[in-house]
């Protein structure tokens, strides 16, 4: 019987974690999950298992948690014989020993179609960008950060209402059907490979809290793209005064849909400016406008724009402020 090792940590590997676990139709079994030991997290700074790892905990699943991959683990994996490995959202480096030891082979499961969005965060990046496609990509797991040949795509369509949580959810779904198509061609070593076209690659760097801010300068649009990459994390905000504030939601808004009774005239508000009545707040930017929905303000809680207003001041030709957004990919030449 084959015999499968699976490289995981992020809540996205679940539903290809559990496939294998169950084994319908699957010629092998599920031998053992590598995960990423358990962190302190949250206030209280308790450690707490990541979603893969609490997963094997709960079935019953040999679980091994290394701080990094060593030769130990090299050696366990050579000892019982593994067939395949199988890598998605592990967060470590992976050694040529440990890509090497497995019979056929040690593959990877990368959320973006490549060779575009190679890196740490394809998701988001592919929902900043304004990607109406994305997908999961099988491949080789090389040296080179996501540079390996590829064997698969299952494409995933990117709604207007995405946001990270929701594509990543599909995406995660979106590797049980990719694994059926090439795991009984991995196994008779019949699948064949594609190399990625490197003049086509770009690259993707790991989110931080600064980009969250918003660049009020970026067509309306763009801002809208940006909220969705970043609604579960960072967040999105943006400057009042001395007050920052966090947007719970958004929308792009069409200049014929903004009222004509107002006190100064749209065309003399400038980009970030604001125009305010009882029920809405909609602000100037560098191509169009975008109306805010729900804004949260220090100490407060998020609340529908309406009743923010109530106990907020706010008068139409003030202005938001946020910082300039920082590019989130590279080019392979620029690398």
């Amino acid at each position: 019987m084959n015999q499968f090792v699976f490289f995981g940590s992020d809540a996205i590997c679940l539903p290809c974690l559990k496939f294998l676990h169950e084994g319908v139709g699957v010629d092998g079994r599920l031998l053992a999950v590598v995960s990423q030991p358990d962190r302190k997290q949250g206030r209280g700074q308790q450690l707490s298992a990541n979603p893969v790892a609490a997963y094997a905990k709960a079935k019953g699943i040999p679980l091994l948690q290394p701080e990094k991959p060593d030769e130990a683990t090299v050696d366990w994996m050579r000892e019982q014989g593994v067939d395949v490995s199988l890598v998605m959202a592990y967060g470590q480096y992976l050694g040529r020993s440990i890509r090497t030891v497995s019979r056929l082979g040690m593959y990877n499961f990368h959320a973006s179609i490549l060779p575009k969005y190679r890196g740490a965060s394809p998701i988001e990046t592919a929902l900043a960008s304004g990607e109406t496609e994305t997908g999961i990509s099988f491949m080789q797991v090389e040296r080179a950060m996501d540079a390996g040949a590829v064997a698969d795509v299952e494409r995933v369509v990117i709604e207007p209402t995405d946001t990270a949580l929701s594509l990543r959810e599909k995406l995660g779904l979106a590797v049980v059907p990719l694994l059926e198509r090439v795991l009984p061609a991995i196994l008779n070593q019949s699948l064949e490979w594609r190399p990625q076209v490197e003049s086509e690659a770009t690259y993707c760097r790991k989110l931080c809290k600064a980009d969250g801010w918003i660049d009020f300068s970026l067509p309306a649009d763009a801002i809208l793209n940006r909220w969705r990459a970043f609604k579960s994390w960072p967040g999105s905000f943006c400057m009042h005064g001395e007050h920052r504030l966090k947007i719970g939601t958004m929308t792009v808004l069409d200049a014929s849909d903004i009222p004509m009774d107002l006190t100064v005239s749209k065309s003399e508000l400038v980009v970030g400016g604001l125009i305010r009545d009882e029920d809405y707040l909609i602000v100037r930017t560098g191509s169009g406008w975008v109306r805010l929905l729900e804004l949260q303000r220090p100490g407060g809680k998020m609340l529908p724009v309406s009743e923010f207003l109530r106990g907020y001041p706010v008068k139409t030709g003030e202005t938001l402020l946020g910082e300039k957004s920082v590019e989130l990919t590279l080019c392979a030449d620029s690398k």
